[in-house]
């Protein structure tokens, strides 16, 4: 799929998920969603680490199409962690999700800055060396988050 139609499905999703709760007809539902929009991030953070680490050849368009996708996918999982959302399917959020739900929202947040205030511009200038400068932070945005509300 192309860039231009990965984007428009992923912001359909997201005016259509604002107000997830009453989205998911299910507990499960919102727990595949929110599965099938970190994965989605992960697989295009995980084209960024892989130039930035010099595992994958650097193309500048690609990352900066990459980070876009970043960008506007962060926004997609939260409101999917709703009440009741914590049983229904397989999952790694561990419980304290639920429990410390001002945390987990500040873990998030901070996450979606790093990424719109670091990666997406490093990305998109086009700088080999700024993409590498970028990707630690925002990986260890969201490793702050895995490590306190991830099952291993």
């Amino acid at each position: 799929m192309n860039l231009p139609a990965t984007l428009l499905l992923a912001v359909s999703a997201a005016a259509f998920t604002l107000p997830a709760s009453a989205q998911f007809a299910k507990p499960e539902d919102a727990i595949k969603f929110r599965q099938s929009a970190l994965t989605v991030m992960g697989t295009y953070f995980s084209r960024l680490g892989a130039m930035a680490n010099g595992k994958a050849p650097y193309d500048a368009a690609a990352a900066a199409a990459d980070a876009e996708v970043v960008a506007m996918v962060s926004h997609l999982p939260w409101q999917a962690f709703g009440p009741g959302t914590d049983k229904g399917r397989e999952t790694a959020a561990r419980p304290e999700i639920w429990q410390e739900q001002a945390k987990f929202k500040d873990r998030a947040e901070k996450m979606q800055a790093t990424v719109a205030e670091k990666l997406l511009p490093a990305a998109k200038s086009g700088s080999l060396e700024q993409l590498k400068a970028a990707f630690g932070p925002t990986a260890q945005s969201c490793k702050a988050c895995h490590d306190d509300f991830r099952r291993k």
